[in-house]
């Protein structure tokens, strides 16, 4: 019964958000009916939220129908997710804010990624023989960043909000405090990860029932000490999970278990203010994160490529389109592998890999009709110098302000490990370093000297939330989870809009391709045609065809209209406005 009535809720909380929401779903139906398109977005005029989670989505829409702004609404989403979405929305991790107002005419980038421990090494993930050991950097305790998101949307919130962290977190409270109906997709992932979420007590005890026995669909999933943990917060600030009894508990935890954080290492984390990397695509202003993020940064690089093609004349998804795709992406993950780190610690090209002069130069060595070996492309020379889960919201509200935000413990649950009396999952983002460098890391990912472990350094990320903007005015707000496919999902559905002028929803649902030079494999979702894919073989490239990559929320701006772009790969997105 508890699952078919989650079943209809979903169904019914666009009517339940706002009848002009309703009545925007059932104009865009008809007029997709009219104008033939297969797919329809949501459609609002005075807010738009799109999250992975329908609970989150409602609660965030709530703070912009009572007036709050597009940041108001973004930390409430995420610490909503923080409850409903415990494998990858977080308190324990960390991740990366875009917030772009019409009103100021910028485009500012909060980093609230995690940091090593002071106490972390160099050579810590590595065996006796020297050896990269993933087991260590997965699933210990010493894959466990210093977390950030706390102190990430407190400062959002501080700066850029209007309401107080007591109300932004009153939704995930009273989610955790009162539960909430368990989804198919909650309840497999806990059945997936039994055995690294079984390990340990204090994960078992809060994931899995008093017996053993697996939380079901229609369930009531209740977290007691998650709920005390958000309260704490709430009621005494930021510092309190940084210097009070939720950080105490953590440290235990650490101490317990042979882990590295420490309470100073807690009390001297900060988020810091970045400015985006800014690139143009075809008349279009495209704002993405900044290093530690290697995302916005290998986003232009491949636009500042595609850029020299007709790519809208080949057609969208057309073997042309896709062996251009995947020649692009292989040159910038090349250098990814070398460049890219925490501009804190080492010097990154920024401005030679987003140029478009050196983007001429990459155009120059590929070859329309084969496919170049992995083996043969190094890092270019770009000078002068200047998650597989992961949660992505993207949020715009009345007053012109946008917030995209991506944020991770990344893997599914993380590390798998609860803090005892917390409640919340740790991060295994240690991983994201270059544990050795040359030794590629979960994704497959190359990593080199500029990402190697360093104490209170921070590590290379994918997460790529990004802003693209059409005459000083927000356009799309877009972003994805999904590890080193998060850069490639994003640029996708970018391209889907300006060059094949699908609308949100189609751009968002759309087959996607995905290669990172090595290994040098073409990966493809299903939906590209069997002709397609013959061609692109022909032309050298090696296929791999899986179910799906990436879950992008997005929104586009346009007319004075907003549109939502909730991805189907994701049960439980939902996108809804106002």
């Amino acid at each position: 019964m508890l699952a078919q009535l989650w079943h209809q809720s979903r169904c019914r909380i666009l009517t339940v958000i706002a009848a002009s929401t309703l009545l925007a779903c059932t104009t865009a139906h008809s007029a997709a009916i009219l104008e033939g398109e297969r797919m329809s977005p949501v459609v609002a005029k005075e807010g738009m939220v799109v999250t992975s989670h329908f609970l989150a989505t409602r609660s965030a829409l709530e703070v912009l129908k009572e007036g709050g702004n597009a940041v108001d609404a973004a930390v409430t989403a995420a610490f909503s997710l923080a409850v409903t979405q415990p494998r990858s929305g977080n308190i324990g991790g960390g991740g990366f804010m875009l917030i772009s107002s019409e009103q100021e005419d910028e485009v500012v980038a909060i980093d609230y990624r995690e940091k090593a421990p002071g106490k972390a090494t160099r050579d810590m993930f590595l065996d006796a023989e020297g050896n990269a050991d993933s087991t260590l950097s997965r699933y210990s305790h010493l894959a466990a960043g210093v977390p950030g998101t706390v102190a990430g949307l407190a400062m959002a919130l501080k700066k850029y909000g209007t309401i107080s962290l007591r109300q932004a977190m009153a939704p995930a409270i009273k989610l955790a405090a009162e539960g909430f109906v368990v989804t198919p997709r909650f309840s497999d992932g806990l059945k997936d990860k039994k055995a690294m979420l079984k390990k340990w007590p204090s994960s078992a005890a809060i994931f899995y029932k008093p017996e053993g026995s697996f939380y079901e669909t229609g369930d009531l999933f209740v977290q007691k000490d998650l709920a005390a943990t958000l309260k704490r917060i709430a009621e005494h600030g930021v510092r309190e999970f940084y210097q009070g009894k939720t950080a105490e508990l953590l440290v235990a935890q650490m101490a317990a278990h042979g882990g590295l954080i420490t309470m100073e290492d807690m009390k001297n984390y900060a988020p810091a203010i970045r400015r985006p990397v800014h690139g143009t695509y075809r008349g279009f202003d495209i704002y993405s994160m900044s290093p530690p993020s290697s995302g916005g940064t290998h986003i232009v690089q491949i636009l500042n490529i595609l850029e020299g093609y007709p790519i809208a004349q080949y057609g969208h998804n057309s073997a042309a389109t896709i062996h251009l795709m995947a020649e692009s992406m292989k040159r910038a993950y090349a250098d990814r592998s070398l460049y890219l780190g925490d501009e804190d610690f080492v010097t990154v090209p920024l401005k030679g890999l987003t140029s478009k002069d050196y983007a001429a130069q990459i155009r120059e060595k590929i070859d329309m009709d084969k496919a170049t070996s992995s083996s043969t492309i190094t890092p270019g020379n770009p000078l002068p110098y200047e998650s597989d889960e992961t949660t992505h919201f993207s949020i715009v509200d009345k007053y012109g302000n946008a917030v995209s935000n991506t944020y991770t413990i990344n893997f599914s649950y993380g590390s798998g490990i609860v803090v005892q009396g917390a409640g919340f999952l740790l991060n295994n983002e240690m991983d994201d370093f270059s544990a050795k460098p040359g030794v590629p890391n979960a994704y497959g990912l190359i990593g080199g000297e500029a990402n190697k472990v360093e104490p209170g350094k921070r590590m290379l990320s994918s997460m790529s939330p990004t802003i693209v903007k059409q005459q000083g005015k927000n356009f799309l707000v877009t972003g994805s989870p999904g590890g080193s496919r998060i850069i490639t999902t994003t640029l996708q559905v970018i391209m889907n809009v300006i060059d094949h002028g699908l609308n949100i929803q189609s751009a968002v649902t759309a087959p996607r391709i995905h290669h990172q030079w090595l290994p040098d494999v073409l990966r493809i979702e299903e939906g590209i045609s069997i002709d397609t894919i013959k061609i692109l073989k022909e032309k050298g490239h090696a296929i791999n065809q899986q179910a799906a990559m990436g879950a992008i929320q997005s929104v586009m701006i346009k007319d004075g209209m907003m549109y939502g772009g909730a991805d189907p790969r994701r049960s439980t997105s939902l996108a809804a406005g106002l």
